[in-house]
């Protein structure tokens, strides 16, 4: 195995749902979805059946990007509008994580590195 070659969402609207991707997040990928990412650590952990921490008990997954400025990226999604969590998180040796929910309700997680 060479890593993730994707992540797929299940949307209503998956036109409005890609361009809150690239217009919040600045996610720039191509028409057919390819997305050329900084060489980085890639988290793969597993959690238990009943965490919250992934968000609503439906969602089975979360995606975790990774970011330069945690603190100047939730700033850029609430001047957005978007549901940004009040909360941080610092991990020693890790790093820091934020979160926002994207507009379909998907509880997504931002990481900078340490």
């Amino acid at each position: 195995m060479l890593g993730i070659g994707g992540y797929f969402l299940r949307a209503a609207d998956p036109a409005a749902l890609g361009a809150w991707y690239r217009d919040c997040l600045g996610l720039d990928a191509d028409e057919h979805g390819l997305w050329r990412q900084e060489a980085g650590p890639t988290v793969f952990a597993t959690f238990a059946s009943g965490t919250d921490y992934l968000g609503p008990r439906d969602q089975q997954t979360m995606l975790n990007f990774r970011v330069r400025d945690l603190e100047a990226m939730l700033a850029q999604l609430r001047a957005k509008g978007a549901d940004v969590a009040e909360e941080t998180q610092e991990m020693d040796g890790v790093g820091r994580f934020g979160w926002v929910t994207d507009p379909e309700g998907n509880r997504i997680e931002l990481w900078q590195p340490a």
